[in-house]
């Protein structure tokens, strides 16, 4: 499931420098001592210190730079002494060591306490100022800022005790002979100290954005509840509480003070009674933060623990059931680890299980995968207990510490495992009637999170080839194109978690019973967590303003109604438009928006031109792909004004962009695994197996996206023509059009019209296309098909337009109150008409006669023509 990869090696990049060190002190040419080496803390900037047992019984303190791969030594104890906490400043001058009271021996500290703290002056070493000497733990942790110039002169060092408290200390330096660096005023350290905590039962710190969490009691008149603040310190080294959460947490939840990220304590270990608390706060730069927590084991064969998403404004509470034969003093020692990758949290539970939890679409478990038995092994050679979770330096990674050899590995979620989830007929840990779930889950894991690798895309459309049938619970096309268009924005603001598509199954009217539920797992869902922003954090510009306004945003978007952007609420919309026959000011708004589409597509394919796509006018798609623009922008603009309008626009323009292109690249894709070329476009020869399956593929996105009413790129009907005119016999190919898998466009009837000879099969198959053409196309399409039918049809539309032309010059049919006019029988009305012309302009015989009786000219006339037709008698 992770992808372990190491960072860091105590042994390979830390004791084999030290050995070289012992033997320079010692003067030989190898040392051959034990060297007992332990790592201490790491630094914002990714620094390690590490201490170890010298040569002459002496300790010694040095730090690793994983920039330059160079090892310092910083300090040196005369004695072997046993140091628990250990904080470099930024510009190393100064080194703050806590060290535990050793008993043994002549080696206790004096004066006579449990921890002394120290500070000390290391460029060059020089004074070392006692700091405190206590009967508890202390933990001692340097501010790290980003200031320069005057930081050089001062220094900031957190104290947190195991009573309680926490104190900072405002350290002031001064440059002698202009290199030293030394404590100004050092015997007035205690008089710049202020605290910052009074009271707290767990603490963590978070270095990269220099924030220290805790969690005090509340007292209120009817129980103690516990409340998590957050302080926030800032570039002026300048600190306020920004952040105050309820927690619903056990009374007796910390048996005792719990440190966090700060350092590592070889030298204190805890008594069997006091059962390891979990909890993790974890924080994106985007404005998301999760508070997460396990409650005890104690005797149930089941493990509790919550995850608490601050900016959904809601906690989830999950019960898992471990199986029975576990022992009870078994399963005390249980350690859950909680791994921040990317958006999601790995719950991993060694020998049981592992829930990676989606904290950006959380509404249903099957978007979190899900994992026990086999499927849990993460390739770690230790003990749980032994692996601390660190905060990583990219957010798409987790770091883990293997305590027990010194090693640091960079977690990830591993593509190869997930695509085997997909590819199995029944992963291992569920029957195949529940296998949908993870592979959802899994899909989902691998288009969003990790789906930036072309490479790793591509073998997802190829898994979508050779699964062809939708699943009994979702359609995965429909998935690969929401969850791939979800991927390019879900970077760009949380609150557009709720707002865009992600997944085809929230649009479905009755959710299949398997997608809303995973065996062995409960969940329950508490809203409304109530956070408090204080202080500052409500007008920052940075995380706190982002974490306030997805709270908020988030709380708007569960009181409104439909906040999520559906694509098939157009339909209505685009059945109106389509029946539209003349131009309108929403077709030409519809039209401009397709233009700026297409536009950006055009500058992704300059060099992409293997399928024939966007190659013609496709005037239904164009009008679709307008139409999803104008609803989707007015949908955004409705709910998240604060992006504003042009970010929407440009969002929206790429969201439909990379529509077309994603349908393109996976034409593309399916293309060349099959080998396919210029032949297949030629109507003349019947489709390969090849083009069959390719085919198949097509009738599938086209399913796909007209359940979800998305666009498809212009030219794909034509294409899609092409192949099955190729593939399918005449008559079901004529009854795909009649059911409207089929569409006819005029670039496809044109080719067929001209490409195909006039044999008694293409006749039979062009008369019973054209005869399910609407009339001005079939007028179109005469003029390209050399046939005595499409001759005689142009006769007749030319003779049509000469009479209508003839007409409008002034020319009336005959009267229809006169006898024997029948306007019905054409050929007759238009003799009459023609003749009466041809009187008209000839010279009249008997102009000059003026007896002549019209009246017996008339009914002669018409007696013989009754005659000539056998109507009458002589």
């Amino acid at each position: 499931m992770l992808k372990l990869k190491p960072t860091f090696d105590l042994q390979r990049d830390v004791v084999s420098d030290i050995f070289r060190k012992e033997a320079s002190v010692c003067r030989v040419q190898e040392y051959s001592g034990a060297v007992d080496t332990c790592i201490l803390n790491i630094e914002r900037d990714g620094g390690i210190l590490y201490s170890w047992k010298g040569a002459a019984g002496t300790t010694r303190i040095g730090r690793y730079d994983r920039k330059t791969k160079q090892n310092k030594l910083l300090y040196t104890f005369d004695k072997q002494v046993c140091v628990s906490s250990c904080s470099l400043n930024k510009e190393e001058t100064l080194l703050a060591v806590s060290l535990a009271q050793n008993t043994s021996g002549d080696e206790r500290l004096q004066p006579m306490s449990k921890c002394l703290t120290l500070l000390i002056e290391i460029h060059p070493i020089n004074n070392t100022q006692v700091l405190k000497a206590v009967d508890c733990r202390v933990k001692v942790q340097f501010l790290s800022s980003e200031m320069d110039g005057r930081s050089v002169l001062e220094s900031h060092l957190l104290l947190l005790t195991e009573d309680g408290y926490v104190d900072l200390y405002h350290v002031l330096l001064t440059k002698q002979e202009g290199y030293r660096v030394v404590m100004a005023n050092p015997e007035r350290l205690s008089k710049t100290t202020e605290r910052i905590v009074e009271d707290f039962c767990w603490a963590q710190w978070d270095g990269h954005t220099q924030r220290l969490y805790y969690v005090a009691r509340h007292l209120t008149h009817t129980q103690d509840k516990f409340l998590m603040r957050c302080v926030q310190f800032y570039p002026n080294h300048n600190c306020e509480t920004v952040l105050e959460l309820p927690l619903e947490l056990p009374a007796t939840f910390f048996p005792t003070v719990k440190f966090v990220n700060l350092g590592f304590d070889h030298y204190h270990t805890e008594r069997p009674e006091q059962r390891p608390v979990s909890m993790k706060v974890f924080t994106n730069r985007i404005g998301s933060m999760c508070v997460c927590y396990c409650q005890p084991l104690k005797d149930k064969q089941e493990l509790i623990y919550t995850v608490v998403l601050v900016h959904k404004d809601c906690s989830k509470t999950f019960r898992v059931s471990l199986g029975g034969g576990q022992p009870s003093h078994r399963a005390a020692q249980l350690h859950p680890l909680f791994i921040p990758i990317g958006y999601h949290i790995l719950v991993y539970l060694q020998g049981h299980f592992l829930h990676c939890i989606n904290t950006r679409q959380q509404e249903m478990l099957c978007h979190s995968l899900f994992l026990s038995g086999v499927d849990v092994d993460m390739g770690l050679q230790c003990q749980s207990a032994n692996i601390t979770v660190l905060h990583a330096e990219e957010e798409s990674s987790g770091s883990l510490l293997d305590s027990g050899n010194g090693r640091i590995y960079a977690a990830e979620l591993s593509p190869s495992f997930l695509l085997r989830m997909l590819r199995s007929d029944t992963p291992s840990s569920c029957p195949s009637s529940k296998a949908d779930p993870q592979r959802l889950a899994a899909l989902h894991c691998l288009l969003v999170y990790m789906g930036n690798d072309p490479s790793l895309e591509l073998k997802i459309i190829e898994w979508l080839c050779d699964n062809m049938s939708a699943f009994e619970s979702f359609d995965q096309i429909q998935e690969f194109i929401l969850a791939s268009l979800y991927r390019i924005s879900y970077e760009k603001s949380l609150s557009l978690d709720k707002v865009l598509p992600y997944s085809s199954v929230l649009d479905k009217k009755e959710i299949p019973a398997c997608l809303l539920e995973v065996p062995g797992v409960l969940c329950t869902t508490e809203l409304h967590i109530e956070p408090v922003f204080k202080g500052k954090a409500r007008s920052l510009q940075g995380f706190w303003s982002e974490l306030q306004w997805n709270t908020e945003r988030t709380k708007y978007l569960d009181a409104v109604p439909n906040p999520r952007y559906r694509t098939s609420t157009i339909q209505a919309d685009w059945e109106r438009l389509k029946s539209e026959r003349r131009p309108s000011s929403l077709r030409n708004n519809m039209e401009e928006n397709t233009k700026k589409v297409l536009s950006m597509v055009d500058t992704w394919c300059l060099d992409r031109k293997l399928v024939p796509l966007f190659q013609e006018e496709d005037h239904q798609q164009r009008a679709l792909i307008g139409l999803m623009v104008d609803k989707l922008r007015e949908h955004l603009n409705r709910h998240l004004p604060r992006i504003g309008k042009k970010k929407i626009d440009e969002l929206v323009v790429n969201y439909v962009a990379k529509l077309l292109e994603l349908i393109r690249h996976m034409l593309e894709s399916v293309w060349l695994k099959h080998k396919l070329g210029p032949r297949v476009l030629c109507l003349k020869q019947r489709g390969s197996p090849a083009e069959w399956s390719v085919l198949h593929f097509m009738f599938r996105i086209l399913e796909a996206t007209r359940g979800l009413c998305l666009p498809l790129p212009p030219g794909y009907h034509t294409l899609l023509a092409v192949f099955a005119v190729r593939c399918l016999p005449h008559h079901t190919f004529l009854q795909y059009i009649d059911h409207g898998f089929l569409q006819l466009t005029e670039t496809f009837v044109s080719r067929l019209m001209t490409d195909l000879d006039n044999s008694d099969a293409n006749e039979r198959l062009k008369f019973s296309i054209l005869k399910r053409l609407p009339e001005p196309m079939e007028q179109r399409i005469y003029h390209m098909w050399d046939h005595p039918v499409s001759s005689a049809s142009i006769s007749r539309d030319y003779t049509r337009t000469l009479l209508e032309k003839h007409d409008n010059k002034g020319c009336a049919f005959p009267s229809r109150d006169k006898p024997g006019f029948t306007p019905e029988f054409l050929p007759l009305t238009y003799l009459a008409k023609i003749l009466s012309d041809i009187e008209k302009q000839a010279p009249n015989p008997f102009e000059e006669q003026e007896n002549v009786d019209a009246k017996f000219v008339e009914e002669t006339a018409l007696k013989q023509t009754l005659m000539l037709l056998g109507f009458g008698e002589k």
